[in-house]
């Protein structure tokens, strides 16, 4: 096998290159494979058989118009098609031995995440950090496996608009008792550091809803804000998917979604920071995310 450290690919080649082969991970066993484009027939009966693909296009195939209507105006909450969100909550219903298919909703979708406290905690605290930069795990567009870390420069500016859908199953465990989501913002001003919080007032028990604040300026200089889901002398189940926090016409949350709040990066990925970090956290208390119907 030949090994090399570094390949300059003429232009008029770099077509006919990765058309062909195909980079592997560069931190692991860093390597070059041949891209498989002519598949013989033993390998399509084997990929059709695994796939379950055909298994999910033909339910979708039988789908009435309002349903399909359904699945795209949910896939459109969280910007994809409703055919490429069912496919995706298909699978993980097959893969769960769940029947039947979900009921699509605009509030939620598939992975949603999971505040969950239980005796002997009353309390759990969860922190998402957004300085001017930092790094996120992003995939390598027109691969399947690589991933690279990107750095990220976030210009804070007004209005910053947070929201979320949520629904709530908690009991009040005393006097004080809370839920809330909100954005702490920091500001410079004459010298001092400025604390200006944007709250989010959870309901303790409700179905699911949408709930929406925004901050248009604050005193000072702006500098920063960092968000926060706090669970005080309570205990219960907070369900939530769809997080924003919006400035400058972007969403910022990283995982917003909710596909793997509590996810750790390891590695060559060790600067890119968890989507979600504990600050207060008891014995008792989880954080993660779950498919809907694990519920």
């Amino acid at each position: 096998m030949a090994k090399v450290s570094y390949v300059d690919i003429p232009a008029e080649l770099v077509d006919s290159f990765y058309s062909n082969l195909t980079a592997q991970s560069r931190f692991t066993s860093a390597r070059i494979t041949k891209r498989p484009v002519l598949l013989s027939r033993s390998r399509k009966k084997g990929l059709t058989q695994k796939s379950l693909l055909p298994q999910i296009t033909d339910l979708w195939n039988n789908f009435t118009d309002e349903q399909r209507t359904a699945w795209n105006d949910a896939g459109a909450a969280s910007v994809m098609t409703g055919f490429r969100l069912f496919v995706q909550d298909q699978c993980l219903r097959i893969k769960n031995d769940f029947a039947g298919v979900s009921t699509p909703s605009t509030l939620h979708q598939s992975w949603i995440a999971n505040l969950k406290i239980a005796a002997p905690a009353t309390e759990i605290k969860i922190v998402q950090l957004h300085p001017h930069f930092y790094y996120v795990y992003q995939k390598v567009t027109g691969t399947k496996a690589i991933f690279i870390p990107v750095k990220v420069t976030e210009d804070f500016g007004f209005p910053l608009q947070i929201s979320l859908n949520y629904s709530s199953n908690l009991t009040s465990q005393g006097a004080g008792s809370f839920a809330k989501f909100y954005a702490d913002v920091w500001s410079s001003y004459q010298g001092e550091d400025i604390h200006t919080l944007l709250e989010i007032n959870l309901d303790l028990v409700t179905d699911w809803k949408n709930a929406t604040a925004t901050l248009s300026t604050v005193l000072g200089y702006p500098v920063r804000y960092d968000l926060y889901f706090w669970l005080y002398n309570v205990r219960g189940d907070l369900y939530f998917d769809n997080v924003k926090a919006i400035h400058n016409a972007t969403n910022w949350v990283r995982d917003w979604k909710c596909t793997n709040i509590n996810v750790t990066f390891t590695k060559a990925f060790y600067q890119v920071p968890k989507h979600w970090v504990a600050v207060v956290f008891p014995d008792g208390a989880i954080y993660d995310s779950i498919y809907l119907d694990f519920v």
